[in-house]
């Protein structure tokens, strides 16, 4: 993109797009958060006053990659290396029961008319200059480690001819895979390095020309009947009217012989991550923007069949939003709380529950969370990957970092940590999709 360097540092003809923001006023730029750390993590997130201005709070890293031998910071015994480096822009990851990964090299696809006007016109160059822009490699890669040394030393096509895809799901010997508009099933064989065929389509997914949350993701059930779909939300809270949400901001459940579909929960804005901790399904969540870098709390959530999470009329249960109109106080009085807060603007988009997850105590049973970090907020929040220990089935405890040091001491993104998921070797793998990495996390012994 003109005036935004592959490096996403902002070059002259950048600030010059740029400035239409500045010039429709300064009250975003003084607002930062109030609340002490923490404060909007866990079960009983403090919720504050929600802070309302004619510019939203706007505070992006720019994307600059990793500098030649840095990479992000493991916590006290773990060790982070590089599984696999020089990838597009990867999302996503799945790891196969042989030891294969495949990898979601993917962008947003063409929707234009999401955030129409000078605004929409404003951000979207924003969130360029934050790693997000360009197009979209489409593919899907495979990596293998062939001698065990925890460092792909195989890289292959493995699928093309795509469309922005996210979620990845195995179920015996079929590969279905989340497009921004579809999903579509491929026949797997163990070991096959590429899929050449041009596979079958189970469902269509909700696209069009707004897809304002285009991210797609998938989860099968432990009993392999059924597919779990993530679709966000159209829009930040209904600004584009109510019309264009319909079967967004939901998760979808998919018989994966029919591909008959039914609205499993609604009211989630942007149910990304997916995960079963037994026979729960559990969702991270990213909230509502532009009511202060203090709301609203991403969250992670068990999903209860037919639960409706507030979107866009309340956020984490009864907390109602004014800006929707007409406003549904019906809906609001049965808005579920959520079951854990993540922090207002980490963008907490990948999600993984493990029971045993390979890495030492206290990392063993819980949630791993990819935080791909604010735009929103002042100062940063999110950045890095965190741990959430369960017990029972539940979060039990704080939230103890994973991977830090995304952001460098300039306030530069040299990383954003998106998917993550266990391996079959014992480790957890990352998605870097600014750092164009996958980065592997073990323990230090």
């Amino acid at each position: 993109m003109r005036g935004f360097g592959v490096s996403g540092r902002v070059t002259a003809p950048a600030l010059y797009f740029l400035l239409p923001l500045a010039a429709l006023g300064l009250a975003g730029c003084a607002e930062h958060s109030l609340l002490p750390p923490n404060a909007d993590i866990g079960p009983a997130p403090q919720i504050v006053k929600p802070v309302r201005s004619a510019v939203p709070t706007v505070n992006v890293a720019p994307a600059v990659g990793w500098p030649s031998g840095e990479m992000p910071t493991a916590a006290p015994g773990l060790k982070v290396t590089a599984f696999a480096a020089g990838l597009d822009h990867p999302r996503n990851v799945l790891a196969l029961p042989n030891g294969d990964v495949l990898v979601a090299e993917t962008a947003t696809p063409p929707k234009p008319d999401d955030s129409p006007g000078l605004k929409g016109f404003v951000m979207r160059r924003l969130m360029a200059h934050a790693g997000a822009g360009g197009p979209s490699a489409n593919r899907i890669t495979l990596l293998r480690d062939t001698n065990g040394d925890g460092v792909a030393d195989v890289r292959s096509t493995f699928l093309t001819g795509l469309n922005s895809p996210y979620g990845m799901a195995l179920v015996g010997n079929n590969l279905y895979v989340a497009n921004t508009d579809a999903i579509m099933r491929y026949p797997y064989k163990r070991g096959a390095t590429a899929i050449t065929g041009p596979g079958t389509k189970l469902t269509d997914l909700p696209g069009g020309t707004i897809n304002h949350h285009w991210t797609k993701n998938l989860v099968a059930s432990p009993d392999g009947r059924l597919l779990y779909a993530s679709i966000g939300s159209n829009s930040n809270v209904g600004e584009n009217g109510m019309a264009v949400e319909g079967d967004r901001a939901q998760i979808w459940q998919v018989d994966i012989r029919t591909g008959a579909h039914r609205p499993y929960a609604t009211g989630l804005r942007n149910p990304n991550g997916l995960s079963f901790s037994g026979n729960t399904l559990w969702t991270s969540v990213n909230e509502r923007d532009e009511l202060g870098s203090d709301l609203v709390p991403d969250y992670m959530t068990s999903v209860k069949d037919g639960g409706f999470y507030g979107w866009p009329y309340s956020y984490f249960g009864q907390h109602v939003d004014s800006r929707v109109n007409p406003p549904r106080p019906d809906l609001v009085a049965k808005a579920i709380v959520p079951d854990y807060a993540l922090g207002a603007h980490t963008a907490s988009l990948g999600l993984a529950i493990a029971n045993n997850s390979g890495l030492p105590q206290p990392y063993k049973a819980g949630a791993f969370v990819g935080q791909h970090g604010s735009w929103n907020r002042k100062p940063f929040a999110g950045y890095k990957v965190i741990f959430v220990p369960f017990s029972g089935g539940k979060p039990a405890g704080s939230p103890r970092d994973v991977l830090t040091g995304f952001i460098d001491a300039k306030g530069e993104a040299q990383g954003r940590p998106v998917g993550v998921t266990p391996d079959a070797r014992g480790g957890l793998l990352v998605a870097d999709d600014v750092g164009n990495v996958i980065w592997r996390v073990t323990g230090a012994k």
